[in-house]
Parts: structure tokens; sequence; C-alpha cells
């Protein structure tokens, strides 16, 4: 099984010096993969909470935000040279398609092909109505944004007519570097997001699941791979847990994980010393 981390980098807390010494420091302690999550714009209030901690709201330092995914792995991936790097989720609904093809195949491109794209709906109905998107639609609008990316990266010309977007006849390159595109990891426990991943996903990505949530959600995913003529041999399941040791890691893979992401936590220098540590450990254990 493969380990990867979740690092939510925040300012004021990470500063490009902190950025790089962790990447490198992962890639050398094994760690197979760096994942980030992504908010553009915060709220102090929120129609529905954040689902990720108790009292609802994004953890982040005073006066910080998080860092953009993108900027952030490309500077990563001039650092380092083997671990991979996957988006957890990126709000695709709330995004331009054309710019999220071309800033992910560059990223595919110049990291050579060390991306993964992890998509998901979101659930912050404020941060998508400030990015100029409708929120009861956004579901229909990721089908149709994943639709216009991968042709974009694979068809030498593209064009679409939808109803939330058209996009005339054009041509996009670099093309990304895996083939046939940058995997699609589709992000979300609900039926939807299951279909989704049945339709368009070379994997699924639970977040904050232990092995007994995570076993009827991978049955439900095998029904929906089912609708579709297809298995989970062609689906990679990544899971971020709630916690786990080296008897959780056993009974994920016994489920059939194949990737675990596992929180890093607080990003002040101490605390990453002894997380990382314990992650090195817990890739012993899980290779």
């Amino acid at each position: 099984m493969k380990i990867g981390v979740f690092a939510t980098f925040m300012s004021p807390v990470s500063t490009f010096e902190s950025v790089a010494d962790f990447g490198r420091r992962a890639e050398n302690a094994g760690i197979e993969s760096i994942w980030m999550g992504e908010h553009v714009v915060l709220f102090d209030k929120m129609e529905f909470p954040y689902p990720g901690s108790s009292d609802g709201r994004i953890p982040v330092p005073q006066g910080g935000g998080m860092l953009d995914t993108v900027a952030t792995f490309g500077y990563l991936a001039a650092v380092t040279s083997r671990i991979r790097f996957g988006t957890g989720i990126c709000l695709l609904p709330q995004r331009n398609p054309i710019y999220t093809a071309k800033e992910f195949a560059t990223l595919d491109y110049l990291s050579n092909g060390r991306i993964d794209f992890g998509i998901g709906v979101g659930w912050c109905k404020e941060e998508v109505l400030a990015c100029g998107y409708s929120w009861e639609d956004r579901g229909d609008r990721c089908d149709e944004f994943l639709d216009i990316l991968t042709s974009l990266w694979t068809q030498p010309t593209t064009s679409y007519q939808g109803e939330h977007f058209n996009l005339p006849a054009c041509r996009m390159d670099p093309k990304p570097v895996q083939s046939p595109h940058i995997p699609i990891i589709v992000g979300g426990h609900s039926k939807r997001a299951l279909r989704r991943t049945a339709e368009y996903g070379q994997g699924w990505y639970g977040f904050a699941l232990n092995p007994s949530h995570t076993a009827p959600l991978l049955k439900d995913l095998d029904a929906a791979l089912a609708t579709v003529g297809r298995t989970r041999k062609d689906c990679e399941i990544v899971i971020t847990p709630n916690a786990v040791d080296a008897d959780t890691i056993k009974e994920f893979a016994d489920l059939g994980v194949d990737r675990l992401v596992l929180q890093l936590g607080s990003q002040r220098a101490d605390r990453i010393d002894r997380r990382l540590g314990e992650l090195e450990t817990l890739v012993s254990i899980a290779a």
C-alpha cells in the first residue's frame, strides 16, 4: 500500500523555505505523494459547516489562508524528483475549465507526470457563489467540465456545446505527460459522487474515514462501477483516514485500499519533525 500525506499549507506559518524543506524531507522519507485541499476565499459565516472540524470552521491561523494548489505543486515539483502531488480536492465546478485544463496539463508536463487530479463539487456554498457560479447545479456543471478537460487533454482539437459551457473548436498544448491523461480521482461519499467515479474516474477518494465507514462505501462503489461495466481493478482507492496505526493499515489493505493519505497536522517545525518520523515508520509497515 502507498502512503501519502495531506498537507494543508497555510500562510503565514508555511513559508517558501518550510514548504520546500518539507517536500524534500517527505520524498526522502519514502512518502509516495503530497496532497493539498483547495479554498480560494474564506468566510466568517457559512450556511453549511466545514465537515472536517468539530466547530464547523476551517482551522486557519489568524490572518492566514490556504496556499494555492497549482502554484504550490509547481514549486514543490521544482525541488523534488519522485514524489507525486494530488489535489484533495480541486473544487472543479467553481473553476474555469479551460484554465484548469491548462494549469494541470502544464503541472504534469513540468513535473514529468507526477500529478493526480482529485476533484469534487465542494461543500461551501458561499465560495461557489463568490466565484460567479450557482450552487444547486454544481454537480451537472462538474460533469460538463470533466468532459471538457479530458477532451482538451487528449484530443488535437476540442469543441463543446453544453448547458453550462460552450467552447468553439480550439487546441490546447502541451498535453499531459501521463497517458491517456492525468488520473482523475473523484472525491465524495454521496451516491452521485460514486456514480461520477464510475463514469469519469481512474480512482475514488474518501476523506476522514475509518475501515468500518469505508467498507459499505466500497460496496456502493462496486455497484456503481458495475453499471458501466467496470470493476475496482481499474479504479484506485484513496483514503484519508481519521487515524491510523499498524492494525488499521492492515484493515484498509484487506478492504482493497491502494493508497492512504495521512494527515500531516500542525505546520510547526517541531511537530513536522515528529510527524515525519511517524510517517516514515508507517511507510515501512505498509510496504
